[in-house]
């Protein structure tokens, strides 16, 4: 990406303002040339996550809620606000300090036909849960040639997030992406982030879900297509946030908006400038 702005910009001032303009960590642009809905109303990150979860437990019974904090205490990060009065402990369940032991328990359950959503409090702790994850979950399809599904979802934040450890900051997608029998989404915006959500409740097979800390304040618009409860999104299909015909950047996660801030700030400087345009294609891999 960089490498592009400085063949058209070289190295000198003028690429020096666009670096200048990605530094501060602003709140990504609503321009309206993304291609995700530019409805009037704005609902954040969070409330998109949380409203796919009472919606999908709403429609199916065996949608159930296990991890640490995720009942009394609301969830750690408010994801789970308000589903245990709903829903009840039976299906909102608080567990101790161990997502081995959680993990495990949400696998087999997936077995008999249940559809658990596994919250770690951060991905970093998946590691504690790792076996459960791979050799059980990810691999039960292919070993038992089909006949054994496994619909369970595994979601929480992932990456880097403001003032927190070590241990609390790597991001996993590339880990999890190389395991086959995984499905690996890492939503942006919140129409991303409510519409995948859903898909991978309802998907037969074991989702990752890897969130952004960082992003869960943000506010995007919504159409009234993407608030419907039907909806959801196609797993495995990239989408076109801004179309041009230049230069193809792919991003996912948090990294779509600060892609989406290059394409502006390249383009803000050539407009004054005159220089000839460099038009970006961004596209946002789930």
């Amino acid at each position: 990406m960089l490498g592009a702005a400085r063949r058209q910009l070289g190295s000198g001032p003028m690429l020096g303002q666009v670096l200048r303009r990605l530094r501060p960590a602003a709140a990504a642009s609503t321009e309206a040339t993304r291609g995700y809905s530019a409805g009037a109303k704005e609902i954040t990150v969070r409330d998109a996550l949380n409203s796919a979860l009472d919606e999908e437990m709403s429609a199916d019974p065996s949608v159930f809620l296990m991890g640490e904090e995720v009942g009394e205490y609301q969830g750690a990060y408010k994801i789970t606000k308000g589903l245990l009065d709903k829903y009840g402990p039976d299906r909102v369940l608080d567990t101790p300090i161990t997502e081995a032991g959680f993990t495990g328990i949400g696998v087999g359950a997936a077995y008999q036909g249940l559809r658990p959503v596994i919250e770690f409090m951060t991905f970093n702790f998946s590691m504690q849960a790792i076996d459960h994850i791979i050799n059980s979950a990810a691999k039960s399809n292919y070993m038992s040639a089909g006949q054994i599904n496994v619909p369970i979802v595994f979601r929480g934040p992932n990456g880097a997030a403001a003032g927190v450890g070590a241990q609390h900051s790597q991001c996993y997608a590339a880990w999890f992406a190389h395991v086959p029998g995984l499905k690996v989404l890492a939503p942006y915006s919140s129409e991303d982030a409510r519409g995948l959500l859903k898909a991978a409740i309802r998907d037969p097979d074991p989702v990752v879900f890897l969130e952004n800390e960082l992003l869960y304040g943000e506010s995007f618009p919504v159409s009234d297509e993407v608030l419907d409860s039907s909806f959801a999104l196609p797993i495995g299909k990239a989408k076109i946030e801004r179309e041009g015909k230049d230069v193809t950047i792919t991003a996912f996660s948090k990294m779509v908006g600060y892609a989406l801030q290059v394409c502006s700030a390249i383009l803000g400087i050539q407009c004054g400038r005159r220089m000839p345009m460099l038009c970006c294609h961004l596209i946002f891999c789930f």
